[in-house]
């Protein structure tokens, strides 16, 4: 396959007077599974509708390959697969008719479009349920119809917006699951809030925060940062609130005993904390609100 890059030039969206969706964003995208993450309302969900070239940048420019996909949105287009977060579903058409209706509008041939619904229905496991409406589909179902219909076409840029929310904890590891399998040799954008989400594919993490990127880095990088920095203790409960206040907590468990929290931060936060390895969602949670502190 030939080159491949994204590059997202100092991106800004204007929404009104002094309201921006997002500002001065830039990074560069190459193969592999990108992680987007940050809390609702960080921008996600604009750079994602901008990069499938439904919305316009108010400001900067956004390339693929080179070409600037303002103006030549078709280049994108083609080889472009999205799952947006309100995906919309004909409950009265069933699978295979759903994923014909959608090649259609893609353009693609008949024949070569049966041959590849037919392989997607494998892929993402719903090929007994194939001549089921879709309205009687359950929410993981439907997120996997819904990335079905973003492979048709092959895409080099796949962007998914939010896909777990919603689903039970087994469908949330199996749609993982079928992310990874797909990075291959193309880009993958999962936009997300959920850390897990990007734990199990990410090879790239970008965090957001209020329209900006905050950092870009590997997940080993990202780990790497806290490391050393992660304590563990059990807290009496009346203690919690202004523990809460002081230090920054990325989990706390009720214990008959009191409160297990987990806490990231430099020193030790108490003679009986002792250090543990740090996971994902630590690493999430320092750059947040150090990125909080610096403002």
């Amino acid at each position: 396959r030939n080159f491949m890059e994204l590059t997202i030039n100092r991106v800004g969206k204007n929404y009104a007077r002094d309201k921006w969706g997002l500002r001065d964003f830039s990074l560069t995208l190459t193969p592999g599974v990108w992680g987007l993450l940050g809390p609702n309302g960080a921008g996600k969900s604009t750079l994602m509708r901008i990069l499938a070239t439904i919305t316009r940048p108010t400001e900067g420019q956004v390339l693929w390959n080179g070409q600037d996909i303002n103006r030549s949105p078709e280049a994108l287009r083609t080889v472009l697969g999205y799952l947006p977060q309100d995906f919309g579903l004909y409950p009265n058409l069933n699978a295979i008719e759903f994923l014909q209706y959608m090649a259609a509008i893609k353009g693609l041939e008949r024949h070569s479009a049966n041959r590849r619904i037919e392989e997607l229905l494998l892929v993402v496991n719903l090929m007994e349920a194939r001549k089921r409406p879709l309205g009687s589909y359950s929410g993981g179902m439907k997120q996997r119809i819904g990335i079905a219909q973003a492979l048709l076409n092959d895409p080099r840029l796949l962007i998914v917006d939010e896909p777990t929310v919603g689903l039970d904890p087994e469908e949330r590891v199996r749609f993982r699951n079928l992310l990874s399998d797909l990075s291959g040799d193309r880009i993958v954008i999962l936009s997300t809030h959920i850390v897990s989400d990007v734990e199990a594919a990410a090879t790239e993490i970008a965090i957001m925060q209020q329209g900006r990127l905050l950092r870009q880095a590997t997940p080993e990088a990202l780990l790497r940062a806290v490391s050393g920095w992660v304590w563990e203790w059990l807290v009496p409960s009346e203690q919690v609130a202004d523990l809460r206040r002081r230090c920054v907590i990325s989990s706390m468990q009720r214990r008959v005993e009191g409160v297990r929290l987990r806490v990231v931060q430099q020193q030790s936060p108490h003679p009986a904390a002792r250090p543990v390895e740090p996971d994902l969602e630590d690493a999430y949670l320092y750059a947040m609100s150090s990125a909080r502190l610096e403002q």
